[in-house]
């Protein structure tokens, strides 16, 4: 007997250790935060929902991670959940946390002497639990399934009649502006959106298309020239905020990151709006650049392809106000 007793004590040892790991394990994923960076800027009452696709940037769109704008619960909420777009897995709600005390409660039974029987007996009530969750679970979505096929959403007739209308009015345009700069492939998103609380949408003419794509190549060569004045011009303050702490970011490392040949491929809006005297409009932009990043003293490369242009898909959103020039409020990843 008293030969087993170490072997006993590691193997309830490696059981503990193995659980721990588990548990610790579960709470370092629930408590994981996104990485900063990525989507920034403001999009008035609709900054945390998700641009509807267009054929430019067809996958759906995560919301603005960085902004200035309060998230209040309302923004987040006012638009129905985008298809494709993950829900919040079992073990990041209420079954996380059921799953966890589950865990901690068969750690203590084996610390008290109750051995593997009492770790035993906790998977097995866990198996259960799941078992009931999952049977609730499909009885709420048989339910409300039930319930959504008789009510359509309102909008869904009216945002593909105002794409098409939209498309049709910048074809025309475009057939009857001679010698002015147009947006190649620039038409209606693939939806024109929904009304956010207390917006109304509304359609941009040829001319603020120009100003989109114009507001494309002036951001970027003023931030590859590193030129405030310019930025303040054409961005919101905001944008200047985040456009210099990045500015700041790679002068800290001795870097400079030139932007130069911007080129737009494709463009179409997503949804445009207006709040009050503010007008706002989130295009899908896919454009080539040559970004590249060089020594700031010697002026080698260090990041990036000079040879060739780099094509990249995002969303920008422009704002303006009782009919001003149109700045720049707002970038998503795509």
């Amino acid at each position: 007997m008293t030969s087993c007793l170490p072997g006993s004590r590691k193997g309830r040892f490696a059981t503990l250790f193995a659980g721990l790991l588990l548990a610790f394990s579960l709470v370092a994923m629930d408590h994981a935060e996104a990485r900063r960076g990525g989507s920034f800027g403001s999009r008035g009452t609709r900054t945390f929902q998700s641009a509807p696709p267009t054929r430019t940037a067809p996958s759906p769109t995560a919301p603005v991670e960085r902004s200035m704008t309060p998230n209040t619960g309302v923004n987040s909420a006012a638009r129905q959940p985008q298809a494709g777009l993950q829900r919040p897995g079992f073990m990041s709600g209420f079954g996380g946390t059921m799953m966890r005390g589950l865990l901690l409660g068969g750690l203590i039974g084996l610390l008290m002497g109750q051995g593997l029987g009492g770790l035993a007996g906790m998977f097995g009530f866990l198996l259960q639990a799941v078992l009931i969750g999952g049977a609730i679970m499909l009885a709420i979505r048989f339910f409300r399934s039930q319930s959504s096929r008789g009510t359509a959403p309102a909008f869904a007739g009216g945002g593909n009649a105002q794409a098409s209308r939209f498309e049709n009015r910048a074809a025309t345009a475009r057939e009857n502006r001679t010698g002015s700069f147009t947006l190649p492939g620039f038409g209606g998103g693939s939806s024109a959106g929904s009304s956010g609380p207390e917006s109304e949408d509304f359609a941009p003419d040829q001319k603020d298309l120009d100003a989109f794509q114009q507001l494309l190549t002036d951001v970027q060569e003023a931030f590859g020239r590193e030129d405030h004045a310019a930025l303040r011009r054409a961005v919101t303050p905001e944008m200047v905020s985040y456009l210099s702490e990045e500015l700041a970011e790679n002068a800290q490392r001795g870097l400079r990151n030139e932007v130069t040949d911007i080129a737009l491929l494709q463009a179409d809006i997503a949804e445009s709006w207006r709040e009050d005297d503010r007008d706002y409009a989130t295009a899908a932009l896919r454009y080539e650049s040559r970004d590249v990043k060089r020594d700031r003293a010697t002026g080698k490369l260090v990041e990036g392809d000079e040879d060739h242009p780099t094509e990249t898909t995002e969303l920008w959103t422009f704002t303006r106000q009782n009919g001003s020039s149109w700045k720049l409020s707002a970038i998503q990843q795509a």
